[in-house]
């Protein structure tokens, strides 16, 4: 198994900023892509941004300039710095991360249970 918990997120002012973090644990074996995905009220969850193994980033577009997405592999965490927050950027954020689990050697797709992010205008 592995599991992913986040953090960091919380209340904040239009155009202030929050840094999200989410730690990996358990019988890993690996971990290759890992991402940033939001789910506003009402709305389908969607993709903030993504980093391969490698470091390749990709974000969405909603979001370019002022998120920055990064990762330490020591640690098996990925960050989400927000800066320049808006009001549409209010959502859960949820961590995600492609892990293989010692056990089986076969990659799974695994999520952390999500931290709300308020940006009030």
């Amino acid at each position: 198994q592995v599991q992913l918990v986040e953090s960091g997120g919380g209340l904040v002012q239009s155009g202030g900023s929050l840094r999200l973090s989410c730690a990996a644990s358990g019988s890993i074996f690996s971990i290759n892509a890992m991402g940033w995905y939001r789910q506003a009220p009402g709305k389908q969850r969607e993709l903030v941004a993504q980093i391969s193994s490698g470091g390749r980033t990709n974000y969405a577009d909603s979001v370019k300039g002022r998120f920055t997405i990064s990762r330490d592999n020591a640690r098996k965490t990925v960050y989400l710095q927000m800066n320049s927050l808006k009001p549409e950027d209010t959502a859960v954020y949820y961590c995600n991360a492609e892990g293989i689990v010692t056990t089986s050697l076969i990659q799974s797709d695994y999520w952390g249970q999500g931290t709300q992010v308020t940006v009030s205008s």
